[in-house]
């Protein structure tokens, strides 16, 4: 099991849609769960169990790089900031007021916005067929949500919580272009330090919603609901995110959120009973089209 894991751990083409594919039901859950379980608490809770889930395995790795660590510390700071405590709370929070087809839709902004802060941080250039399988995959994002109407992109109409997502989004871009300046810490290390910095930076914010706009009421489904956050879109998909960002790169390894929603349509017509269209089989031939042009440039 243990080789397994290893070989699986220099796979980033498997590593980035396993990551992805956990943040696409993580948008899912969110807005279902949006009535039961405040943004700001399902956000602190979430990053609260998957710190104390992995500070257990992580607490020899983080006395062995402290040193590392208060070297860099307003970068990873920053980084907890824009990675884990922003993107998540603001993601959840917007989806209280926007459908779960806006913000997949908002979020597909990101591989575009990774790009830019990558030109605009380290000059980094795209070629013309880069540029063409971007705009390939987009395109077939945008043939999935609008289910192969454009009308119905046009009749969408911004509110604040998309404003929220798209916020989330730039933060969440610039994250993955930072993470080039990671310093050098174990990859335990890192995941253990930034959630648990995030959830501290996320504790007064918690503490000021649960006194002031509402509290969360602990029940099994709200319990299982911040046991699924807490563990796969962050534990496992953090894990896979950064190590393929550190393998191929944030251009390239931005680019597989475009798979978010694809695999929600895939989610929605295994357990919501949703029928599958002609919109959906071209819409996802041009995500993976554009993608693997992309790669096949790599």
């Amino acid at each position: 099991m243990v080789n397994v894991l290893r070989r699986l751990y220099r796979l980033p083409y498997l590593l980035l849609p396993l990551a992805v594919f956990f943040w696409s039901l993580n948008s899912i859950v969110g807005r279902y769960m949006r009535l039961e379980v405040p943004p700001v608490a399902l956000s602190f809770w979430r990053w609260a169990g998957a710190s104390s889930l992995i500070l257990p395995f992580s607490w020899r790795y983080l006395q062995k790089d402290w040193s590392v660590i208060r070297k860099h510390l307003p970068l990873l700071l920053l980084l907890a900031l824009t990675g884990v405590a922003m993107f998540n709370t603001l993601l959840y929070s917007g989806l209280q007021t926007t459908i779960a087809l806006n913000a997949f839709l908002i979020q597909s902004t990101m591989p575009v916005l990774i790009m830019l802060f990558s030109f605009l941080f380290f000059r980094d250039r795209i070629n013309y067929l880069q540029g063409l399988g971007v705009a390939f995959s987009l395109a077939g994002v945008v043939m999935v949500i609008a289910r192969g109407d454009l009308e119905l992109l046009f009749s969408l109409s911004l509110n604040r919580g998309d404003v929220l997502i798209f916020i989330a989004s730039i933060g969440y871009a610039f994250y993955s272009v930072m993470l080039r300046w990671r310093p050098k810490l174990h990859p335990v290390s890192f995941i253990a330090f930034t959630f648990i910095a995030g959830t501290l930076m996320l504790l007064p914010l918690y503490l000021w919603e649960s006194l002031n706009v509402r509290t969360l009421n602990f029940n099994p489904q709200t319990l299982l609901t911040i046991a699924y956050v807490a563990i796969f879109p962050s534990i496992i998909s953090y894990v896979c995110y950064n190590r393929g960002i550190e393998l191929i790169g944030a251009n390239l390894g931005g680019l597989f959120i475009h798979l978010v929603p694809v695999f929600g349509s895939i989610m929605a017509l295994l357990f919501l009973g949703e029928r599958f269209f002609w919109f959906h089989g071209v819409g996802i031939f041009m995500i993976v089209g554009g993608i693997v042009l992309t790669l096949r440039h790599r």
